[in-house]
């Protein structure tokens, strides 16, 4: 008797680890292709009702991997990006291919009607997804999206031209390996991140909630990711869509911004807020680009709301 309860305890741990396991393996990952095939690196979490699908899973997954407790995520890098193929056809690398990809990874997982959040040049690509394919949406999270035009000037209150701190020590280091023909474009990036996160974060004691680089990715390297932006931003920059189409957008669309984003200016998350005709905003004051990092305590529990079916108590809606 003695011998058979003390291995209860260790029966109980066992099963613990089981429950533990089985949670682990919830989480897979592997490639989409693509209509041209093209190969999208992806990570997938949970087993909620409903599926979150999220582009720009580089900068994403760490805050968007919390939610796989109630909601299935799949997470995933754009063409050229991340660990997804790289594409040497700058004809291929465009805002349209980005949004017919999104459509290939709702198709490759049977969804029916996803969710989907996009941040930054991805919270315009996912307004024109819903755009394009309305009835396979249900609601939208933009973080800190840029302006539908490039040239929209916004008044100075709503664009924050602040320098951010600059970290001597790293600029000089980021200026010798430039001029280091020896130096290898992973050292270069590395360095670059060094410095250039301070420019995601409003402010500069936050940078450690950055995480690492994506050196660890060729893609991301100084020299690919300056040519994957030559051969995409001109497509962007082409793009003649009007405000009255996106009025035509009736999905539920949550705008989350901050006041100090240096990389796609504040004003712009106030105009999707104010121009589309079902979406709200909340304002993160003294964040940056990259909230979500920056600021996980307002953004996940909000995103959880609004997912949830209702609009978080912080969204506003925005008069035009």
């Amino acid at each position: 008797m003695l011998r058979f309860h003390s291995t209860l305890p260790i029966f109980a741990l066992a099963l613990g680890a089981m429950n533990t396991r089985s949670a682990v393996a919830q989480d897979s990952s592997g490639f989409v292709p693509t209509r041209d095939s093209t190969r999208l690196f992806y990570q997938k979490t949970g087993r909620g009702p409903r599926t979150i699908i999220v582009p720009g899973r580089i900068f994403l997954w760490p805050t968007v991997r919390r939610l796989g407790d109630e909601f299935t995520v799949i997470s995933y890098d754009t063409r050229d990006r991340g660990r997804s193929d790289r594409i040497d056809d700058a004809s291929k690398i465009t805002i349209q291919a980005d949004v017919d990809d999104l459509e290939a990874i709702r198709s490759h997982f049977r969804i029916e009607k996803a969710d989907v959040i996009g941040y930054s040049y991805m919270g315009m690509m996912v307004m024109l997804y819903a755009l394009q394919h309305p009835d396979r949406v249900d609601r939208v999270v933009q973080l800190g999206p840029v302006p539908l035009r490039w040239d929209t000037q916004f008044p100075p209150e709503l664009v924050n031209r602040t320098p951010p701190l600059v970290d001597a020590a790293a600029a000089a280091r980021l200026s010798a390996l430039r001029r280091d023909p020896s130096a290898t474009q992973r050292d270069i990036c590395e360095a670059a991140w060094a410095v250039d996160r301070y420019g995601l974060v409003g402010d500069s004691g936050h940078v450690g909630r950055l995480g690492p680089s994506r050196c660890d990715m060729p893609n991301e390297w100084p020299a690919n990711f300056t040519r994957h932006l030559n051969a995409q931003f001109p497509s962007v920059q082409r793009l003649t869509h009007t405000w009255a189409e996106f009025a035509r957008v009736i999905s539920p669309v949550l705008t989350i911004h901050g006041t100090l984003d240096r990389n796609a200016a504040y004003g712009a998350g106030r105009e999707w807020a104010a121009r589309l005709p079902n979406a709200r905003l909340i304002t993160i004051e003294r964040a940056a680009h990259q909230s979500f990092s920056e600021y996980p305590e307002i953004v996940i529990p909000a995103i959880r709301t609004f997912f949830s079916g209702a609009w978080p108590l912080s969204a506003v809606k925005v008069s035009p």
